[in-house]
């Protein structure tokens, strides 16, 4: 869904305008209804030619096909299978809505949607977009780490670095998932400090400490001391930890002028809000200036009305007028 408010654009999409306008063409739930009435062409064509014209670009691929696969009706996956049963990008985005939402459905629909992520997966050999979809899957069923990682293997040796894998095994090992602080911090430290300059995995640990923060807030919302945690959450940001963890993701990804990749936004916001808990405004203004209008609900959803606390930090940091 997109949404404007005082200049801001706030979309699964992000930057992606492609995405958008697939989505913004099949949207309209009344021409879908009967699978495409009303359309001279079968109603997952442009989704075809969307995910066609993203090649190889692991990282853009999985973030298309997972927001396809949220934003559309399921009719266009079923109907392009049905069309198409052994195209892989088919089975691919129907293995993403399946894994979307099997673990509510039952045991039988987590067995369809495991098969269709391995047949995704055949039909793809070298794709690690499948595997994702099956890690998705596992993480909603709650599966045991030592059960995941054997997934996350297969597509990160498709694809080292692949930002979306790491960022998926950093959910799976937090406390909120099936893993621990310790565990978590751990993994993003490891995997930041070996990646490659200008690889995005160099955010990992910040993006860590920004679920640590959400770990600590859901755990004290319904105490007395909650008020009193929130006060003094931001002390966190500031140890030496921290302040290395936001120097290493400036240093190796932001000023490391890398082509931007497809969840870029996300990551800048990330950013953003740590530099601003962290008291470094004048490194902010830079994160909020190639920010631009492209917020994103979280991580400002942990902070009291977000949008207006997104919008104040933007226009005190950069000098924008309110």
């Amino acid at each position: 869904m997109l949404r404007r408010r005082s200049s801001l654009l706030i979309r699964p999409e992000l930057d992606d305008d492609l995405l958008h306008r697939t989505l913004r063409e099949l949207r309209p739930t009344q021409q879908l209804h009967g699978l495409g009435a009303g359309r001279s062409s079968p109603a997952w064509e442009p989704v075809a030619e969307l995910l066609h014209a993203t090649g190889r670009d692991w990282d853009r691929r999985a973030h298309r096909v997972s927001v396809l696969a949220r934003g559309l009706p399921a009719a266009v996956s079923e109907r392009w299978t049905a069309d198409r049963p052994d195209d892989g990008d088919a089975l691919l985005l129907r293995a993403f809505v399946q894994s979307g939402r099997a673990s509510a459905e039952g045991h039988s629909a987590v067995r369809r949607a495991e098969r269709t992520c391995l047949d995704a997966a055949a039909a793809c050999p070298e794709d690690p977009t499948p595997w994702l979809a099956l890690l998705t899957l596992m993480h909603s069923c709650a599966m045991p780490v030592q059960d995941a990682v054997p997934v996350w293997t297969q597509a990160v040796t498709r694809a080292p670095w692949h930002r979306t894998a790491y960022h998926l095994m950093l959910r799976y090992l937090s406390p909120r998932g099936q893993g621990t602080v310790p565990d978590m911090m751990d993994f993003a430290w490891q995997a930041a400090f070996q990646a490659p300059h200008g690889s995005p995995v160099a955010l990992l640990p910040v993006t860590a400490r920004v679920e640590l923060t959400a770990h600590r807030q859901a755990r004290s919302e319904h105490t007395e001391q909650s008020a009193l945690d929130g006060l003094g959450e931001n002390a966190h940001w500031s140890e030496p930890r921290a302040v290395q963890e936001i120097d290493t993701a400036l240093s190796r990804w932001f000023h490391a002028a890398a082509t931007p990749h497809a969840e870029a936004v996300v990551d800048l916001n990330v950013l953003a809000f740590a530099l601003t808990r962290a008291h470094r405004p004048d490194e902010a203004a830079l994160v909020f200036r190639r920010i631009g209008r492209h917020m994103t609900a979280h991580p400002w959803d942990l902070l009291p009305a977000p949008e207006r606390t997104f919008r104040y930090w933007r226009d005190q940091t950069t000098g924008r007028r309110k």
